[in-house]
């Protein structure tokens, strides 16, 4: 292997990002990867599903998404061809002849090899009409019955997508609501909605057999899992998580372990050995990935930085689309923090009546002492709407600092504005 000062595995998101930043610090850079550069979000998640989002047709989605795939990954490569940069094509494991052991404490490494799905143990999944979310997005016709168990992020866009598109969608999910990440009032409201469209929900529902599913296609909608097999971790010491993640602290440096021989090797302090994005399993989110890879590069190079990973924002885009940053009305309870609940609703904003999409709500959370503790909102572009709190929250705004901040008219903004104007 050549020298260089960092080793990336992965070029997923978090990869990637992680390879461009310290290239950009002028470290040299070798990243391996042995499928498509741009990991899930870009080949099989995040942007095919957007594009199917934003499509009018199941048959434009079709060609729609191969066209944006094709150009992001074509513009990831380039990302990657950054002098400082070395990509290899290929899948490496520690102890392996390209990532040999004596290298483990000596050049810094990042692993950033994402997720996979997360398949339930239920009779009957080798039945061919089960798919994940990937199998989905390669049909090339149309699912005239779409059955989807689990009514989490992945399993709800798809719903809405795919009623739109025609198909008669019914969802399975074992808690008793949708989304549990997002407020249960929100929550609520947002599966009224779909259902108005069509989509069928059987809540607190239990699948025990494929065989009893109505479906031409099933969609297995149940999470998904820290890619960790083939890498070697074993050759360390690392116990993984129960979930299957790379254990990390703060900082998502690899915590500590042992060689199979009995060698210590005290990863935490001296090796550099770290793991971010979905592989560590602290914030399953591609924009979480891309912050977490800047701030171990920067822990590696001994640059301070003031990312807040105690706020991270996250959307659901079904239609109308939903987003949340903070804790849940029904966590602050539990957790005995006082706060304070503002409610906003796009019925009563003059741009949601003028673009004919006033069904949405905002519930906007503060402390005591006035400062922003969590927005959870379902309702057009409610996913800039958070956006802006999670800024916010980042500076430790209050309440009544919101209030005195000027919000253009006529925007969907001016429905937070609402949520705090006397």
């Amino acid at each position: 292997m050549k020298e260089c000062d960092l080793i990336v595995i992965g070029a997923g998101p978090g990869g990637y990002r992680a390879a461009e930043y310290a290239a950009k610090q002028g470290l040299k850079v070798i990243v391996f990867e042995g499928a498509d550069v741009g990991g899930t979000c870009l080949n099989v998640g995040c942007i095919p599903t957007k594009t199917y989002v934003h499509s009018a047709s199941f048959a434009e989605a079709r060609e729609r998404m191969s066209t944006v795939v094709a150009q992001l990954r074509q513009g990831v490569e380039t990302l990657l061809s950054h002098p400082n940069i070395t990509l290899l094509r290929e899948h490496v494991a520690f102890g392996s002849s390209s990532l040999p052991l004596e290298k483990v404490g000596q050049t810094p490494i990042i692993i950033a090899t994402g997720s996979e799905t997360k398949w339930l143990p239920i009779k009957g999944l080798d039945d061919p009409r089960v798919v994940d979310s990937t199998g989905l997005l390669q049909l090339e016709t149309l699912p005239k019955k779409l059955c989807i168990i689990g009514a989490g992020v992945i399993g709800m866009e798809f719903a809405s997508v795919f009623n739109r598109f025609g198909s008669e969608v019914t969802v399975i999910e074992y808690l008793k609501e949708c989304l549990p990440a997002l407020d249960s009032d929100i929550a609520k409201r947002l599966r009224k909605q779909l259902e108005k469209k069509g989509v069928t929900f059987k809540m607190k529902t239990a699948v025990e057999n494929i065989a009893d599913l109505d479906g031409d296609v099933i969609l297995m909608a149940t999470g998904r899992k820290p890619r960790t097999e083939g890498l070697g971790l074993e050759t360390l010491g690392i116990t993984l998580e129960k979930n299957g993640a790379i254990p990390v602290d703060d900082h998502f440096r690899v915590v500590s372990g042992s060689l199979t021989d009995g060698q210590s090797v005290a990863l935490q302090s001296s090796a550099d050995i770290y793991a971010i994005g979905d592989v560590n399993g602290r914030q399953m989110l591609a924009h979480a990935a891309e912050m977490q890879a800047v701030h171990a590069v920067n822990q590696i190079i001994g640059k301070q930085d003031a990312i807040r990973f105690d706020v991270m924002p996250a959307a659901i885009f079904t239609d109308p689309e939903a987003a949340c940053v903070g804790p849940t009305e029904d966590q602050l309870k539990a957790d005995g923090i006082s706060y304070e609940c503002r409610k906003a609703f796009w019925r009563a904003n003059g741009k949601a009546l003028a673009m004919d999409e006033t069904e949405g709500m905002l519930k906007l959370f503060s402390a005591d002492d006035g400062r922003l503790l969590g927005c959870h909102a379902f309702g057009a572009h409610a996913a800039d709407i958070v956006q802006e709190v999670s800024v916010l929250m980042c500076r430790d705004t209050t309440i009544s600092q919101l209030r005195d901040m000027v919000h253009i008219h006529p925007t969907l903004g001016e429905i937070l504005f609402s949520a705090v104007s006397d």
